[in-house]
């Protein structure tokens, strides 16, 4: 586990850091302007800045900015689109997607620190395959194990010899991870995966220097060190995060890589020609309380809302558009139906709601008829979601809105038939069923202190009243959920996935097997569904590989790990002074094309 200290204030190294970037500002007119500060909202502390172990958007975002994957996505140009980050041009893919050949970029240099001795550090290819050994590591922890677990030659060998002895030998070659020559790495799989590639545009395989990884051991995460456009400044652990431009960032302008659409037209046009990235200063405010969050944007103290909280849509908006006295204020309103799905899982090894025989299964199923969507995204989430069909969502191939998920639908009086038909029955009278054994039945719905799983928990209790359910609540600070949902801990608990990449395997890895203790909070093992991802994964898009996860949407209704819940609709606002902002479908994070009018904030 990574250990953070109380940071009050910045280290010696950040200091030297910050006046460094000041002088860097002077010498470069097209460098980020260091009177520029843009004011950000994360809704729940930073988890870590470790790349390979950190598992959460708000310190994914801000590692997105401090390091650098040798991928990217475009900006603007939708589809979306990959494109080099790290790299002179995109990898040369041989052997039918079983070989990938990665060309570093020269002269990146990662930002100044002690563990370098005082020498400037060249980013190479062996840091990069440090970083994917990493992931490998059971020590590091890795959430992300899943993007190379069983997929790189010669790795399971290393990996299985360091779960047997604790120690991972970070020098035992691996032959399907071949550093060339200093800028160029070789990465062999052992079957083709046509899909690879997104790998590499993951915050989250971002390269790392070895040296400080050792010189910080467990205190790495609070101790970011990266070749990105930003480096950590002041930092106060889940209250306050400050990035300051990297002086030393390598001249990186915006040229869109394919079709921009009309609205962002203007964008592309700003960004055109200037060094990124623009503002030289992201000051990160941890806040999480909703009401907190808006006062703070309503009061000018934030630059953006990424994601109105749900408990103000009806504030901000009236039916789906921005209410005129904020337009007035020159306030803007994007929207956006991110590639997302949102569930409540059951714990496959719980021993009240887990299991595969039919009694558990009525269980689960039964509960999901129970509980009304419907009525969540109507009056809880005020509208800002669409039904999910399955664990696909829109805009990615494979989703269909007319799966027939009929197990699912919300039907009381079919589960409460249900129930009587597998033994559930009230047998003492009180109003409330037990096992089928006789035994007293409850159910645990595990979330996050907060005014909105408040009312989910409302809802909840109202719902599993009419099915004759007894359902108690139990809560913990989000960090704490995510480490208990990862070591199975929770028996029931709402949550849901952005894409990482625009692939249906990215939601299916979700009940994939072998991601138990990983993504895989539902801990469902089923080899029938593992067959199928994995024959998946070896084909290219066509229908054949969208009726395998159809295949898999069935066995998941069948089975019901999941209670599916929404596709949340994201409403974000801006203030008047913000230029260039416009939401990516899959990268969270894009304030390094961001830019600040000082002359009309101070308005």
């Amino acid at each position: 586990m990574v250990r953070f200290p109380p940071n009050t204030r910045p280290a010696p190294w950040r200091a030297f850091a910050v006046a460094l970037f000041a002088l860097g500002s002077m010498a470069s007119a097209t460098a980020a302007d260091p009177a520029k500060t843009l004011h950000i909202v994360l809704t729940s502390a930073e988890m870590s800045f470790d790349p390979q172990f950190s598992a959460d958007a708000g310190s994914d975002g801000i590692i997105d900015h401090i390091y650098e994957s040798m991928l990217d996505y475009d900006y603007l140009a939708r589809p979306v689109k990959l494109v080099p980050r790290t790299l002179e041009a995109m990898p040369v893919i041989a052997d039918d997607g079983a070989t990938y050949v990665f060309r570093l970029k020269r002269g990146i240099f990662f930002t100044p620190d002690p563990a370098f001795k005082g020498k400037p550090r060249e980013l190479t290819a062996g840091d990069q395959a440090y970083a994917l050994k990493r992931l490998l590591d059971p020590a590091v922890k890795s959430p992300w194990l899943w993007l190379v677990d069983g997929k790189i030659v010669g790795a399971e060998p290393v990996r299985a010899a360091a779960l047997k002895s604790g120690r991972f030998d970070y020098d035992a070659p691996i032959s399907g991870l071949e550093v060339v020559d200093r800028y160029t790495l070789r990465i062999r799989l052992k079957t083709p995966d046509l899909r690879f590639l997104y790998v590499f545009a993951i915050p989250n395989t971002a390269a790392v220097a070895r040296e400080v990884v050792e010189a910080y051991g467990a205190d790495f995460g609070a101790h970011p060190v990266g070749t990105g456009p930003y480096m950590l400044g002041d930092y106060r652990r889940s209250a306050r995060i400050v990035l300051v431009a990297n002086p030393r960032f390598r001249e990186t302008t915006y040229v869109p890589a394919g079709p921009v659409p009309r609205e962002s037209a203007a964008i592309a046009a700003a960004l055109a020609g200037r060094k990124l990235p623009l503002v030289g200063r992201i000051q990160i405010t941890v806040i999480e309380e909703a009401q907190a969050v808006w006062l703070a944007f309503i009061d000018r103290e934030l630059d953006l809302l990424e994601r109105v909280p749900v408990d103000f849509i009806d504030q901000a908006l009236a039916n789906g558009r921005l209410r005129p006295h904020l337009a007035a204020k020159g306030i803007r309103h994007e929207t956006l139906l991110r590639p997302n799905t949102r569930w409540t899982y059951f714990n496959m090894e719980d021993p009240v709601v887990g299991g595969y025989t039919p009694e558990r299964i009525a269980l689960r199923r039964a509960i999901g008829m129970g509980y009304d969507v419907g009525e969540y995204i109507r009056v809880i989430l005020k509208g800002r979601g669409i039904p999910a069909a399955g664990p696909i969502p829109p805009d990615v191939a494979g989703y269909d809105s007319s799966l027939k998920t009929e197990a699912q639908r919300y039907d009381p009086a079919a589960a409460r038939a249900l129930l009587d038909r597998f033994g559930y029955r009230d047998r003492d009278g009180d109003g409330y069923r037990e096992a089928p054994d006789g035994t007293s039945l409850v159910l645990e719905r595990w979330s996050a202190p907060t005014l909105l799983s408040r009312q989910e928990d409302e809802q909840w209790k109202k719902n599993m009243d009419v099915i004759g359910l007894r359902i108690v609540f139990k809560k913990d600070r989000l960090q704490e959920l995510r480490k208990m949902a990862r070591q199975g801990k929770m028996p029931m608990r709402t949550d849901g996935w952005n894409a990482d990449y625009p692939d249906a395997e990215n939601f299916m890895q979700l009940l994939y097997g072998p991601s138990v203790g990983q993504e895989n909070h539902a801990r469902f093992s089923l080899p029938e569904f593992d067959r199928l991802y994995e024959a998946a994964r070896r084909l290219p898009d066509s229908p054949e590989r969208v009726a395998l996860f159809d295949r898999m949407t069935e066995l998941m209704v069948a089975y019901a790990p999941w209670r599916l819940m929404e596709h949340r609709i994201e409403d974000h606002l801006v203030q008047p002074w913000v230029r260039n902002y416009k939401p990516h479908p899959v990268r969270s994070f894009i304030w390094r094309y961001l830019d600040i009018d000082g002359a009309q904030r101070v308005r």
